[in-house]
């Protein structure tokens, strides 16, 4: 779908009319290609922290080319990546000033940019107030970098140094493209580890992924995502879009099951048919949601005389929130999801900075990101729960909404742009990857960083 709002910027008078009357001008963001470096060009590294010596090396085993700046050099740079897990005080936060100021004039166009630090609540005094000055930085620089730049704060923990190369992979690489303001944990919730990657182009081979809601959108765009990465996917949809499912499963070489996931006995029915006809299942993702938009008052019981709102709560909870928990529930109960093992939930920024008319879909993408936090540090076997919250990401649902809201939300934030339902596709396939067994309990806003909620 066209954002001819974006189209016109790019126009000669477009370009001449947002700089005199101060619009935002969204640039063409760079998504990844099948088949394309991780990084087309070099990265700088700096800091002199607990991951300094490493970076280069870490990065050579992506693939990926870095080079320590220097002042003058007249280099350009793709990517930028500071260790900052050495700042012990607030008085050694200049550091990052001392690093970045000289070389955000030479960033290439669609830079990366990643700070790396330790969790605060992991050390005390001083440090732990530097730590958390990372958050204020990044944040706000992610807001000023511009050109389709982002801006990431990884959170290393003590012993989990060797286990960044995935995270690394997917902010540094073009698959990141909508995700920026972002603090992601490494480390933080058990394995401290990851599982060796033999290729970083298809570090999903041999895996089965289970996709819900697969037959189109977003979720359609996970299964062709997974894919690409080399996974047999599973997708799961409603009988009324069975044909649809049908159609994207025969594409990818993958199976379909075809049921709806509220039912009695789908929890059961899901896992004798992944351990059945697949051994079991590496990649859980509960992509399947509905809307029921309405505001409160006017939401009445079905069961409420003249009540027009039907079961619109109990609908959205059923589906959203519940099936999911029962689900993931069966599934380790039974031991069908394999060692290693990923579940990862689509919440919504709706669940996190709440939405006129959706106190229900709010409710229930918020229950998304409590699933993550009771199930992060319960898990075992490497097995990882995380989920992803989507802002407002173009679809043909985001398509029906009316003109004025609908640009609104397009341009209220850092990229003043919709996101694409890739975008959020690769973000789950960057959980997915064997090498992120130490990124566990993560929720990650896909959102061009919006201008709303935390």
């Amino acid at each position: 779908m066209n954002d001819f709002y974006q189209g016109f910027t790019q126009s000669a008078i477009g370009k001449q009319l947002t700089k005199l009357l101060g619009l935002p001008a969204p640039a063409t963001l760079e998504r990844y290609a099948e088949g394309a470096p991780l990084v087309d060009g070099t990265v700088g590294i700096g800091g002199r922290g607990r991951l300094a010596e490493s970076l280069a090396g870490i990065l050579e085993t992506l693939g990926v080319a870095s080079a320590e700046p220097t002042a003058g050099d007249g280099a350009t740079y793709k990517g930028l990546v500071f260790d900052a897990t050495g700042l012990t005080s607030s008085e050694d936060l200049v550091a990052l000033r001392d690093f970045f100021t000289p070389l955000l004039r030479s960033l290439d166009p669609c830079p990366r940019v990643v700070v790396l630090g330790t969790p605060p609540e992991q050390v005390a005094g001083g440090e732990r107030v530097a730590q958390r000055a990372l958050e204020g930085f990044t944040r706000s620089l992610g807001k000023e970098i511009g050109r389709g730049g982002t801006v990431q704060l990884v959170y290393v923990a003590a012993g989990a140094e060797a286990a960044v190369h995935s995270t690394l992979a997917f902010l540094l690489s073009p698959k990141s493209a909508y995700v920026s303001g972002q603090v992601v944990r490494i480390g933080a919730h058990g394995a401290k580890d990851a599982e060796r990657v033999a290729d970083w182009l298809r570090p999903l081979e041999g895996k089965v992924a289970l996709v819900t809601g697969a037959s189109r959108g977003i979720g359609e765009q996970i299964a062709r995502v997974l894919h690409r990465d080399g996974a047999t996917v599973v997708g799961v949809d409603v009988p009324q879009a069975a044909s649809e499912l049908q159609g994207v499963m025969k594409e990818l070489d993958g199976d379909h099951l075809v049921l709806d996931i509220t039912a009695k006995d789908a929890p059961q029915r899901l896992a004798h048919h992944l351990k059945t006809k697949h051994g079991g299942v590496d990649i859980v993702v509960h992509n399947a949601g509905i809307t029921r938009d309405r505001k409160l008052a006017n939401m009445m019981p079905s069961d409420s005389a003249g009540s027009r709102g039907g079961d619109r709560f109990e609908q959205v909870i059923a589906v959203n929130l519940t099936a999911p928990e029962r689900i993931t529930r069966e599934l380790l109960d039974q031991g069908v999801i394999n060692d290693n093992g990923r579940v990862i939930g689509v919440a919504s920024i709706a669940g996190i900075a709440g939405n006129v008319g959706q106190t229900n879909y709010a409710a229930s993408k918020a229950g998304v990101i409590g699933l993550v936090d009771s199930l992060a540090d319960e898990l075992d076997r490497g097995i990882t729960i995380n989920a992803v919250a989507p802002g407002f990401i173009i679809t043909q649902m985001t398509a029906a909404v009316p003109f004025a809201t609908r640009e609104v939300g397009q341009r209220l934030n850092a990229m003043a742009q919709g996101g694409l339902p890739v975008d959020v596709a690769e973000t789950i396939a960057w959980y997915a990857s064997p090498g992120s067994t130490a990124v566990n309990g993560n929720v990650v806003r896909v959102c061009g960083q919006m201008m709303l909620g935390a």
